[in-house]
Parts: structure tokens; sequence; C-alpha cells
């Protein structure tokens, strides 16, 4: 394996928006279009969309959020984290998803951020148990109705 993140640009928009979940995880994560406009809608620096491959082929896709107000009521909550995490159907099981959070570790980090932040969809058909194998914990709190980790990044 050869894994590398890639920039989200007009020439490789098509194969970001191919990436597709198993049908049985669409309802706990956005398709990629859907996380794509978000980032476009969002004040710039704040999202950091990225394409997961192995060599030149295309495998997930990824989305981490960067030193937002994580408190809606205008309290100065500054958090940093993983958004959104699209492994293909075809290539799970494989050490994508591994290779993801361990490569927006890296970004936070090389920022100075010390933890890493993530929600997921609660229940046996979340990915809480993936999340927890690498080493997040999870915060008594609950986002949108999701569960939310933090991963201490020893920084």
């Amino acid at each position: 394996m050869s894994l590398r993140l890639a920039e989200v640009t007009s020439a490789n928009l098509e194969t970001a928006l191919a990436v597709r979940v198993r049908p049985d995880q669409e309802h706990a994560v956005e398709p990629v279009a859907h996380s794509l406009a978000e980032a476009y809608v969002r004040p710039a620096g704040v999202a950091w969309p990225r394409l997961i491959l192995d060599g030149d082929e295309t495998v997930g896709f990824l989305m981490a959020f960067l030193d937002i107000d994580w408190r809606a009521d205008g309290g100065s909550l500054r958090r940093s984290g993983l958004w959104r995490l699209n492994i293909d159907a075809a290539r799970q099981g494989k050490g994508y998803g591994r290779f993801a959070v361990e490569s927006v570790a890296a970004e936070l980090r090389r920022r100075g951020c010390g933890e890493l932040y993530v929600t997921w969809h609660p229940g046996a058909d979340g990915p809480g148990e993936f999340y927890r194998r690498l080493g997040f914990r999870t915060t008594d709190e609950t986002s949108g109705g999701q569960t939310v980790g933090v991963l201490d990044l020893g920084v």
C-alpha cells in the first residue's frame, strides 16, 4: 500500500463523488457531495476535505474540522477533529479508515492540537467500536444525537 491524502480539486471531483459507503452505513454518514457542500459554505480554513488514495486509486474521503467553536450557545470551546469518514464499500476492512484517522491526528499535531474529536452514530450499527479500537474514549457528550469521542494526541 502507498497511502496518501490529496486535496479535492476540479480534476478529481468526480472520483470523490463516486465514493460510496455500504448501503447499511448510509444512515450514519453523509455522502461526499453533502460534505463538500458543507465545506464550501463554512468560513475558510474550518473544513479540511481530503481524498484517501492507495497509489492512484481513490479508496475514501475524509473531512476534518479545524478550530471550531464547539458550543452553539456562544461560549468559547475550541475543538478540532474528524468530521466525516467515508471509506468506499468495496475497500473497507483494509486499514484505510485507520490511515485516515492517523492522518488527521498527524495534521492536528502539526497544528499544535492536543486532542482529536469525532462524533459517531450510536448503537451496534455505528462505528463506535472502530473508534474505540483506535484509542478514542467517549466524553459523555452528544452532538446532534451522536456520541462524542476524543483521542489524546500527546501534544
